[in-house]
């Protein structure tokens, strides 16, 4: 039994001597007080973590913005491209008033952008004249203009 236990320990000193690099790394990239935080967070709970990103988002006043809100960006700036070769179809549609019903409008708003934030569209309800959409496909602009009417506004087509 005793030489079980002799070979159990050569093991796990491997373990440690494999694991102690990665550590001595890490603490070169990181200060004593982002370690503490690093440890701290690594033994919360998912639920925990959800509460402490709200948190975060709440104190700073931030929103988490998904990654993939760059890929439409780019696709826009692809599109107005080639939009300005075929000009005859683009409309702008501008809101010249959000109404009484903003919420709906608010609503629309982020229905049809949606890369837009809360706070976006509520200052888009609040400053009209506001334009929504620029240069876009005649249906598309045609179909925004139906659902902010319905919502409530008034829009127009340029």
């Amino acid at each position: 039994m005793a030489d079980d236990q002799k070979q159990v320990e050569p093991e796990a000193q491997e373990e440690t001597k494999a694991e102690e690099p990665k550590e001595e790394k890490s603490s070169k990239k990181a200060s004593a007080k982002v370690e503490k935080l690093v440890d701290a967070v690594a033994e919360l709970s998912v639920l925990e973590l959800s509460e402490l990103v709200s948190a975060l988002q709440e104190k700073l006043g931030v929103s988490a913005m998904p990654v993939a809100a760059a890929a439409p960006a780019a696709g826009a700036a692809a599109g107005e491209a080639g939009a300005a070769a075929d000009e005859g179809g683009n409309k702008t549609v501008v809101m010249t008033n959000a109404g009484a019903n903003k919420i709906g409008v608010i609503k629309a708003l982020r229905e049809i952008n949606q890369n837009l934030t809360l706070m976006d569209a509520k200052g888009m309800t609040e400053t009209v004249p506001a334009e929504i959409l620029k240069d876009a496909k005649a249906e598309d602009a045609k179909s925004a203009e139906e659902k902010l009417k319905a919502a409530g506004a008034t829009v127009e087509l340029k």
